[in-house]
């Protein structure tokens, strides 16, 4: 089923409609936004994600900056109108470098125009797989016994077996999640375990943890794609399954897990459709440094500052959190995944996720 972009075409033609009527009206024009900042992030109790709150900016003509970014809106906003009407997508990486065919309105950096999407997608409501813009990077790779029907390049249904028509790598995740791209044919699965390395995904795969604890396996590639979230959050929703985060232990990696459960500061605008947030944080855990004898490494100033800044965020307010992050603090240590390596390179599979999954509720005893 082909997808109805006239009520974005709608939304982002009143984007110009409105600097066109302050322009008639000899006022200043201006665009207003909320502010994409961590403290205006604010828990939404009826939608169990963290959005942003009342706290708004403008985009306004008063000084040279903000006409210049007022100016390339514009152009952003034919642009995207262009591509719905031609039936056409452009990457990011390629609309930064189009802008140079803006005169004034050329972006200096390719984070400039990233930001700019991403202030169209805050003012319009819209997401921006809306707006034809898809990422450079490729998606993430899934293995499971999960069936997907995807829409090919010649518009045709295309059934895939997550473990049966693919190779090592797995399936690929497209930028577009969406119903109009892929449907969940079916899901025979206890959990989906979203996992942050490729070289732990890899084991898993080798060691056949998905059909042994009939497990989908999500290779996250570190911070995970929009793509990857939505896939996940669909799946898991439309198949009633649990969600586990399996990552390193340091902060970064934590914030990993925080952007799939609950959404990332950037992204807060769109978390209802992104983030998971009866995610559950699987390890490795601090705790599981010293439970486990794991192999370490000490904490950097960087990552020191990071860990205290993750007390005072709202996404680690859960006692949980709380007290994991202070014993980090107080052993000044990380560890890696592959840590667990130490003790065999089957020891993942044949002890460690067992025993964790046992404790979670995922197995029996």
């Amino acid at each position: 089923m082909a997808k109805d972009y006239s009520g974005v075409i709608v939304k982002i033609d009143a984007i110009a409609e409105k600097i066109y009527d302050d322009l008639q009206q000899t006022n200043i024009p201006f665009l207003q936004l909320s502010t994409r900042t961590k403290a205006n992030i604010k828990f939404d109790e009826k939608l169990n994600v963290w959005k942003y709150g009342k706290n708004t900016t403008e985009r306004s003509a008063k000084s040279l900056d903000g006409a210049y970014m007022l100016l390339r809106t514009m152009y952003m906003v034919d642009f995207v109108k262009d591509m719905i009407n031609a039936n056409k997508s452009s990457t990011l990486r390629e609309m930064y470098y189009i802008s140079e065919g803006w005169d004034l309105a050329k972006f200096s950096s390719q984070p400039e125009s990233d930001s700019l999407a991403e202030d169209l997608e805050v003012i319009t409501h819209c997401m921006r797989e809306d707006f034809k813009l898809r990422p450079e990077e490729d998606g993430a790779r899934v293995i499971g016994n999960v069936t997907i029907e995807e829409i090919t390049r010649n518009k045709t249904k295309k059934k895939i077996h997550c473990q049966d028509d693919v190779g090592d790598s797995g399936y690929t995740i497209p930028y577009n999640v969406e119903p109009e791209k892929i449907t969940f044919k079916g899901a025979d699965a206890d959990y989906i375990m979203a996992i942050e390395t490729g070289g732990m995904f890899d084991r898993l795969v080798e060691n056949e943890f998905d059909t042994s604890h009939r497990a989908i396996l999500v290779h996250l590639k570190g911070q995970p794609a929009r793509s990857t979230r939505r896939f996940m959050k669909r799946l898991s929703e439309e198949h009633k399954l649990p969600v586990l985060v399996f990552t390193d232990c340091d902060p970064w990696s934590y914030r990993i897990f925080a952007s799939v459960a609950y959404g990332a500061i950037k992204t807060a605008h769109i978390s209802e459709y992104l983030a998971i947030p009866e995610a559950q944080y699987l390890g490795v855990t601090p705790s599981d440094i010293e439970n486990y004898d794991l192999p370490t490494d000490k904490l950097t100033k960087e990552d020191i500052s990071a860990l205290k800044s993750e007390l005072s965020d709202p996404r680690f307010q859960e006692s949980f959190w709380k007290n994991e992050i202070k014993l980090q603090l107080s052993l000044g240590k990380k560890s890696e995944q592959q840590a667990l390596a130490k003790y065999g390179l089957d020891y993942v599979t044949d002890a460690y996720l067992p025993e964790k999954l046992t404790e979670m509720g995922m197995m029996k005893k």
